[in-house]
């Protein structure tokens, strides 16, 4: 099953902060939700391991995320995918771009996705609900990392 998201949020931090931020696997486990382990691999990669539960579906995901197309401090792209064993996969990635508004950092994201197993059956409606309420919590956590 495709999925795709879009967002914007406002940060009050200079974009070079946000971009630093960004950039911080330390600060990056606290954001997202679920993450039990979040390590710097090769160049620009990560390995992640995140416990999920969607709808009746529960998991622990297990995957690898590099960073690439770089444009300090503006933009980056993530590519990633995961392994959640019976509960299936996901696998696809996202745009993140800075500028600077309104006396802070405006952060827009393009997600596209792929999603298979358990977690296809569960329904668009339900797994896009599920994919926003992660995406909202990881920016809403964010947004205090970056004011911290």
């Amino acid at each position: 099953m495709a999925m795709t998201m879009t967002g914007e949020v406002q940060l009050p931090a200079p974009r070079e902060a946000v971009w630093a931020k960004l950039n911080d696997p330390e600060v990056l486990k606290a954001c997202i939700p679920g993450c039990e382990e979040l390590e710097a691999t090769e160049e620009n990669g990560f390995r992640a391991v995140a416990k999920m539960k969607v709808g009746p579906v529960s998991a622990r995901f297990k995957g690898r995320v590099t960073l690439s197309d770089f444009d300090p401090p503006n933009s980056y792209k993530i590519t990633g995918e995961g392994e959640g064993g019976v509960a299936g996969f996901a696998k696809g990635g996202a745009t993140v771009a800075l500028a600077d508004k309104d006396g802070g950092t405006l952060l827009t994201y393009n997600v596209e996705a792929q999603i298979g197993g358990k977690l296809a059956q569960l329904g668009q409606r339900l797994v896009n609900g599920s994919a926003k309420k992660l995406a909202d919590e990881f920016f809403s956590n964010f947004a205090k990392a970056v004011q911290g």
